[in-house]
């Protein structure tokens, strides 16, 4: 078997055909056939089967990818340490956010890194779920996770500040006229609501239910931004990150009481290459929000908010 031969796989894997997955790698389509061909051959199994939406994975065949995908990547990974040099970094660096996370900063030290490593690949993946986050380490794919919470060593795990969060009301809310927002002065108030297996639907349910609210549901959805802006045409109020408030919104937005925050902690895989080592870095200038004393702060526990694991 040949790194090809799994990089080939994994094509036909995303892509549902040989055609297109001979597009995507930019080769001849005979080509990818054979590769297939040989691979299951040698492996005595058959790797995909053909349905009316196209090829999909056997059920052999999703055990085999799940392996070659880490092999896949850990091949990329050597290929860019090993051309790292003082002034020149590529290959490819994944990372991965909860959701809601390091809107604010991680674009910025992003940006920085593409502007000091031009050739550098670069895949992020915003996740809802902490149990997504916790497959994707498992499965090798993450060079860097930015998360509330983890279980790895000091040497891997690094706490870069704190993300508070907001609670955005409606144009008019008689709450705007505070400066800060008594949470329990939102009984009776509906909530826009995030997907159930979110770790922000789970933040925002452990405050209600330590504050005596009631978890009434206006809405559920998918993406931060899309929950700011349905609070603020007044569908319900919602509870996010402070850096996720999109621009244009920030009038509509209050700190509440008692505070609600989580550490924001970036998680390098093990033996960290020179372009998380980097982004690290870039992150570490990014402007967090300091740590909320704790006579005032209700800080999410990790159960709580579902909570991203070890990667």
């Amino acid at each position: 078997m040949s790194l090809r031969q799994f990089e080939y796989a994994l094509a036909v894997a995303e892509a549902g055909s040989v055609t297109a997955a001979a597009e995507l790698l930019h080769v001849a389509q005979p080509s990818v056939s054979q590769q297939i061909r040989g691979l299951e051959r040698e492996l005595g199994v058959e790797l995909f089967a053909r349905t009316p939406t196209g090829l999909v994975p056997t059920v052999v065949g999703r055990a085999f990818l799940r392996e070659a995908e880490v092999v896949v990547s850990a091949a990329r990974r050597a290929r860019a340490t090993a051309r790292a040099g003082a002034d020149q970094l590529v290959g490819e660096l994944v990372v991965a956010v909860q959701m809601g996370f390091g809107t604010r900063q991680l674009p910025g030290a992003l940006g920085a890194l593409r502007r000091r490593f031009p050739r550098l690949e670069v895949t992020v993946f915003e996740e809802p779920s902490s149990a997504e986050l916790e497959r994707l380490g498992r499965r090798g794919v993450l060079d860097l996770a930015l998360m509330a919470a983890c279980e790895q060593t000091p040497d891997d795990a690094h706490h870069l500040g704190d993300e508070e969060f907001v609670v955005v009301l409606g144009a008019g809310h008689p709450r705007l006229a505070a400066d800060r927002v008594e949470l329990r002065e939102l009984e009776g108030e509906p909530w826009v609501r995030f997907d159930r297996d979110s770790a922000l639907d789970g933040v925002l349910l452990e405050v209600l239910r330590n504050n005596d609210l009631a978890p009434t549901t206006a809405a559920r959805v998918s993406q931060t931004a899309t929950a700011v802006r349905w609070a603020a045409h007044g569908l319900g109020v919602t509870l996010v990150p402070a850096s996720a408030v999109p621009h244009g919104h920030e009038h509509l937005v209050r700190p509440v009481f008692p505070v609600v925050s989580q550490p924001v902690i970036a998680v390098l895989r093990h033996a960290a290459g020179p372009a998380e080592t980097a982004l690290l870095e870039l992150l570490r200038k990014e402007t967090w929000s300091e740590p909320v004393g704790p006579a005032q702060s209700w800080v999410a526990p990790p159960s709580t908010a579902n909570s991203a694991p070890a990667v």
